[in-house]
């Protein structure tokens, strides 16, 4: 999985899961300017609930 793969999918379906918020933060710290660019877009998106968080009941 990449950052890039991961923003195209959530942004074009709306919703991210748990386990992709978990894959971001497991690998941010070798992620470089322009993924940390494109994580924290995705991270806006999902605080201004563009894009929802998958919840399992």
């Amino acid at each position: 999985m990449t950052i890039g793969r991961l923003f195209l999918k959530s942004f074009s379906t709306g919703l991210i899961s748990e386990d992709e918020l978990l894959w971001i933060t497991k690998h941010q710290l070798n992620f470089s300017r322009c993924e940390e660019a494109t994580a924290l877009r995705l991270g806006r998106l999902v605080d201004s609930r563009e894009i929802n968080l998958i919840c399992r009941i």
